[in-house]
């Protein structure tokens, strides 16, 4: 039930973005969001009437994010919280009477950072143990629904806000790439060349014969298995070299070894004389 979306990021995109408790009852729960927020690289939190405020044991789980509790923002009512918000969604169960506009995680990461460079955004989330009243549901533009195991459903508050709070890094990531999915392809040596690959193959198959762990001239099926697994890992160059430089040290150590069984025999055939 949402249109499409145009995502593109701004450098401030994220700190545009506030995460609003309400009536929080564990202290513990507000330090862990704080923490997850921080984690995500987003800074605002706003606090609408926590049952224990200030508290050391939200500092005690904030752990490194103790800046976000500093700056927290603490009301009395939601509507103080979302007052200058152009964009509100609200954390839900989806069983509802009248139905609202839903979003996933997913889409709320898209559409929030669509939208941080219009207005300021809030993701709001309800109490541990009943979540948002349908009144302060629909205050809400859209709620979005995380789809957790339904035969355990319950996510502790602080779980619930690393998810929302990593789609929106993600979506803000993804939007500075001009759409570009995120992943991480670098590495230190180019991918080995398809005809070097060719005589690693030819070195192999030498080598295992010489090993006598393949028949000479009838590898069967095993070459075609071997050729699977390295398509499979797609050695680099470096990589390469050291399993060329593994069969050559196997094969001179043959070499060598013949050689001494051949030395030995002579000299038994000589002392036999």
């Amino acid at each position: 039930m949402t249109d499409s979306i145009d995502v593109a990021a701004t450098p401030d995109s994220l700190s545009k973005i506030r995460i609003v408790l309400v009536n929080t009852s564990h202290p513990g729960n507000i330090g862990g969001a704080a923490r997850a927020i921080k984690n995500m690289g987003m800074a605002k939190l706003y606090l609408v009437a926590p049952k224990e405020w200030p508290s050391d044991k939200a500092v005690w789980r904030a752990s490194n994010a103790a800046d976000v509790l500093e700056d927290a923002v603490v009301v009395d009512t939601l509507d103080e919280a979302i007052a200058d918000c152009g964009l509100v969604i609200g954390t839900s169960a989806r069983e509802r009477r009248i139905p609202w506009p839903l979003v996933t995680p997913r889409e709320c990461g898209e559409r929030a950072v669509a939208e941080s460079s219009q207005h300021e955004i809030a993701i709001v989330f309800g109490r541990e143990d009943r979540g948002l009243t349908n009144e302060e549901l629909h205050k809400c533009n859209y709620h979005v629904h995380i789809p957790s195991n339904p035969d355990y459903s319950s996510l502790n508050l602080a779980t619930a806000v690393q998810v929302l709070c990593y789609e929106m890094r993600m979506s803000h990531l993804i939007a500075s790439q001009d759409g570009q999915p995120i992943h991480y392809d670098d590495w230190d040596q180019p991918p080995a060349k398809s005809e070097a690959m060719e005589r690693y193959y030819v070195h192999l198959q030498e080598t295992l014969e010489k090993l006598n762990f393949l028949e000479p001239g009838n590898p069967r099926q095993t070459m075609t298995r071997l050729r699977r697994l390295y398509g499979r890992v797609r050695l680099d160059e470096m990589e390469l070299s050291i399993m060329r430089g593994i069969l050559t040290a196997s094969q001179n150590y043959v070499f060598h070894t013949d050689k001494k069984i051949a030395e030995l025999e002579a000299k038994l055939e000589q002392l036999e004389k």
